[in-house]
């Protein structure tokens, strides 16, 4: 197991938080139509989910747990650039300028809402798990063997 870092502590908080997200989303919207028949329904009148979004965010949070053991450092780079992906083509899709089907009309590959608070979120997620990946310290390779 990893020793205590801040790449650990950002997959065990953003890991739970994500997956108790998901689920309570289901609350909100299950629905898994996709295109233009996409239904959705704000969490708290806030963050825009429907059934896609809600395992996103569920297999996402559970990345993280798993990697928390022992890949903190990698899942914590690995989820941060991904959000900061993700943040870039919300802002595209909330824009209206589209591009195809990746972003357009507040969905993500016509599967996924966002609106612009979702989209300040996964900044914040992305941000914050690129510094706790570069706060973290590599895991040691251990002492070189000694040569006779």
């Amino acid at each position: 197991m990893e020793e205590a870092s801040p790449a650990r502590l950002y997959c065990l908080l953003v890991g739970a938080v994500l997956v108790i997200a998901g689920i309570i989303g289901f609350f909100y919207e299950a629905s898994f139509a996709t295109g233009d028949s996409i239904r959705t329904e704000n969490v708290f009148g806030v963050l825009s989910v429907n059934g896609w979004h809600n395992l996103v965010h569920i297999a996402i949070g559970a990345l993280l747990l798993i990697a928390a053991g022992s890949a903190a450092r990698g899942a914590a780079l690995f989820v941060g650039i991904l959000y900061i992906v993700l943040c870039v083509l919300g802002f595209i899709a909330t824009s209206n300028s589209g591009i195809g089907f990746i972003a357009e009309n507040d969905t993500l590959f016509r599967l996924v809402p966002v609106n612009n608070e979702d989209n300040v979120l996964h900044l914040i997620l992305g941000i914050t798990g690129v510094i706790a990946f570069y706060a973290s310290r590599p895991m040691g390779r251990g002492a070189p063997a000694a040569r006779a």
